[in-house]
């Protein structure tokens, strides 16, 4: 199996762009799997709840989602990234799963990093892990991987890769997820964007 990563620096709430980055880079590989970063498509460093809101997008029916599905059914492969998702009045900071098929399923964050709170409510969810017929793909986002029952849970359900979008601010987690891997028997794929976004 071929698994990809994607790091990219977005422009914080230019989502078209970020999207159409993201699909220019990765419309040529040859592999089964990629992962992108938490909140590629927005960026990460949001100011208020309402600005949350306002760049936050439906899954599976919203542009972000929809473009990531094209890619994967152009390209046969799998893509996991991570998105703000508008559901029910609330706010989530999700995984998203799709592949040559459509969409797959969705992880809402369960553990809000510092003033994640302010922005998104908690995961409902629970950790879940999807059969696409290579490999079980379980799903944490960035800052799950401090608690050690987060990819626990995932190897316990199967999950054979662990699929960890992330937007990474301290540098524990580079150290951290090599112990998670031997912890539990799992790869991971952990993609991180790169430069530092400041507002």
């Amino acid at each position: 199996m071929k698994v990809a990563l994607y790091q990219s620096n977005p422009v914080f709430g230019s989502v078209e762009q970020n999207v159409r980055d993201a699909t220019q880079v990765l419309s040529n590989l040859d592999v089964d799997l990629v992962v992108l970063p938490e909140l590629f498509n927005t960026g990460y460093q949001f100011i208020s709840k309402e600005e949350t809101a306002s760049l936050a997008e439906e899954i599976p029916g919203g542009y972000t989602c929809r473009s990531m599905i094209e890619l994967a059914k152009k390209n046969k492969f799998y893509i996991v990234f991570g998105m703000a998702e508008r559901a029910a009045g609330k706010v989530y900071n999700s995984g998203v799963l799709v592949g040559p098929s459509g969409f797959i399923g969705r992880y809402r964050k369960t553990h809000l990093f510092y003033e994640e709170k302010f922005f998104f409510n908690p995961g409902d969810t629970g950790f879940k892990v999807w059969d696409i017929g290579m490999a079980s793909i379980g799903i944490m986002v960035c800052f799950d991987w401090f608690f050690p029952a987060s990819a626990r849970s995932l190897a316990i359900q199967g999950a054979h890769i662990i699929a960890h979008p992330a937007n990474l601010v301290l540098p524990y987690c580079q150290y951290a997820m090599p112990v998670r891997c031997l912890e539990n028997r799992v790869f991971c794929v952990t993609a991180n964007r790169v430069g530092t976004e400041q507002r």
